[in-house]
């Protein structure tokens, strides 16, 4: 068993694919990432079950129906809102030749290097402005406290990969200490509130498979995973950032819409009533300044 090898654990009838992340040979067990779902897990070496790299295809896996479908709805709503915009006279004139649009802009910390980069992808199909960095999850909460201010987003995304800790007699969901990660995820959730109290002024998206949904709301998260503890998709903190920073900046999310644009649903993704970013304004700008790389 090495780094990097795609694997499924026989005591849970295989349900879930995983990458190898780290092998302890002395005492036989993994760590593993899941590859569809921010889930962390750890198993013995005789638990898992190579998968051949010819029997799994990545990327057919990230862009199933289901999973696009979302990212096809939120084109067509941005295609709508065009429309709209477009057929209101400005003097004889279209404002959709004279309008420019501000989508909300994105700052994504991701634990996993390979999620980071699908979503920045993403980011870029739905011109949406994003920068993102791939981090551990520790290291969060401190590299918010200089990004913040550098990037100034109207959005912060905080994920990567979480889960419960195994094998404890005294296991409490309501506990910090019974998570992965969830406690990394609320102290850069703090850190982000305490740059901006207001919740509208910045939204911030949190967690990853099985987090601890009521500590991420309570430390500041407008939207945050996981009220049911279950697993998420890999891509569903993405989905939440993208509708908001597309919806008006004088309209608030629609949860129920919100939730349907996940794979997730609302066992896997909450939150609270919050404005989306997107705001527009003329005259149309016709070069819009790059943005710089983050540095940590």
């Amino acid at each position: 068993m090495r780094q990097g090898d795609l694997v499924k654990r026989k005591s849970y009838g295989g349900d879930i694919i995983f990458r190898v992340q780290s092998v302890d040979q002395t005492n036989q067990r993994v760590i593993l990432r899941g590859v569809d779902y921010r889930l962390l897990a750890d198993a013995p070496v005789a638990d898992l079950i190579e998968v051949k790299s010819d029997q799994f295809v990545d990327s057919s896996r990230f862009h199933s129906p289901q999973t696009v479908e979302p990212m096809r709805r939120l084109v067509r709503e941005r295609m709508a809102m065009y429309r709209e915009q477009s057929s209101t006279p400005l003097k004889g004139q279209q404002v959709g030749n004279f309008y420019f649009e501000v989508p909300g802009k994105v700052l994504h910390l991701d634990g996993d290097p390979l999620y980071l980069r699908k979503c920045m992808t993403m980011y870029e199909d739905l011109h949406i402005p994003a920068q993102g960095l791939h981090m551990q999850e520790s290291q969060m909460a401190s590299a918010l406290e200089r990004l913040l201010p550098q990037v100034k987003p109207d959005i912060v995304v905080v994920t990567g990969h979480d889960g419960f800790i195994k094998n404890r007699s005294d296991l409490d969901i309501y506990a910090l200490s019974s998570y992965k990660n969830s406690g990394h995820f609320v102290k850069a959730v703090e850190v982000a509130r305490n740059y901006e109290r207001n919740r509208d002024a910045l939204i911030v998206v949190a967690g990853a498979c099985q987090s601890h949904f009521e500590a991420l709301l309570s430390a500041g998260a407008n939207f945050a995973s996981s009220p049911a503890r279950v697993l998420i998709h890999a891509l569903d903190p993405l989905f939440i950032a993208s509708k908001v920073s597309y919806t008006p900046s004088k309209n608030t999310v629609s949860m129920l819409e919100l939730m349907e644009s996940t794979v997730t649903g609302l066992e896997g993704l909450g939150g609270v009533e919050s404005r989306g970013c997107h705001r527009m304004g003329l005259p149309r700008l016709e070069k819009i300044p790059s943005q710089k790389p983050l540095s940590v």
